[in-house]
């Protein structure tokens, strides 16, 4: 029997935050297939701008130890 992929990883509980260039982002899921992430991005006052799906490779490479580590 082949094994089932994980259409997606949820991080939300693990409070994965990260800021790239004054815009803070909180990890909310990750999907292998896509080597993308969904967060949500709050600019430098507080002040959500709402859910972004950003590529993997943009994130800090603190990050993505965490996130997928090898």
């Amino acid at each position: 029997m082949a094994k089932k992929k994980k259409k997606s990883i949820e991080l939300s509980d693990k409070k994965i935050n990260f800021t790239v260039e004054k815009i803070s982002y909180k990890a909310i899921r990750y999907f292998p297939t896509a080597m993308s992430l969904d967060v949500m991005a709050t600019d430098e006052d507080g002040v959500k701008i709402g859910m972004q799906n950003i590529p993997f490779a943009h994130i800090p490479k603190e990050i993505k130890k965490i996130i997928k580590p090898n």
